[in-house]
């Protein structure tokens, strides 16, 4: 088989002159997908009470960026739990500076240290996916600022509660993922078997 046939065959449907009617389904199908999240977030009590819509959409975005397999979604899953404890390493040790009188300059000083080791986990089988560490660390700070946690818990309660928000919900985005790769990949495989016929 020559290299253009073999290019071709692994090509997507919209550049395998599919028509649109046949390609239509994708779409219609993830915007089920997408659905069905608000529906879970309806009825998520109390089996998923730490899951959150908005941090799962995101983390099934990550799943594809990752690579679409599930050695790309468990480095997705790393990456977040890696992005959370750099969060709070940062917060620790914001807080210490803060302490020694660096004002404003206590959070920039506090960033770059964990920056660095961050950026060194590239190096590190499994957890080298640093985008997803990036992305987890940004929604953990957003879950720390914005969200209102039932209670009134303390600090290290409140950083294992958004831990668990983000960990739930990161989870749900990676099991969306693989169903979404596995239901395209059958169906492009059987409207690409069709065109052949």
């Amino acid at each position: 088989m020559s290299g253009a046939a073999t290019a071709s065959s692994a090509a997507p449907l919209q550049e395998q002159h599919v028509t649109f009617g046949k390609f239509f389904f994708i779409p219609v199908f993830i915007a089920l997908l997408a659905s069905s999240m608000m529906v879970l977030d309806i009825y998520k009590e109390p089996t998923l009470r730490h899951y959150l819509p908005w941090v799962s959409f995101q983390a099934w975005a990550m799943y594809f960026l990752a690579g679409c397999t599930l050695k790309g979604g468990g480095k997705v899953m790393l990456a977040y739990l890696g992005g959370a404890a750099a969060s709070v390493a940062i917060f620790e040790l914001a807080g210490l500076c803060a302490g020694w009188g660096l004002g404003q300059a206590a959070v920039p000083v506090a960033v770059f240290p964990v920056v660095v080791l961050v950026i060194c986990a590239e190096r590190v089988p499994g957890f080298s996916f640093v985008p997803g560490w990036f992305v987890g660390a940004g929604v953990y700070f957003a879950l720390m600022g914005l969200y209102k946690f039932p209670g009134d818990p303390g600090k290290w309660d409140k950083y294992l509660q958004a831990g668990l928000y983000l960990m739930v919900s990161c989870a749900v985005g990676m099991v969306y993922g693989i169903v979404t790769v596995f239901i395209r990949t059958r169906y492009e495989s059987l409207v690409k078997g069709k065109g052949k016929k």
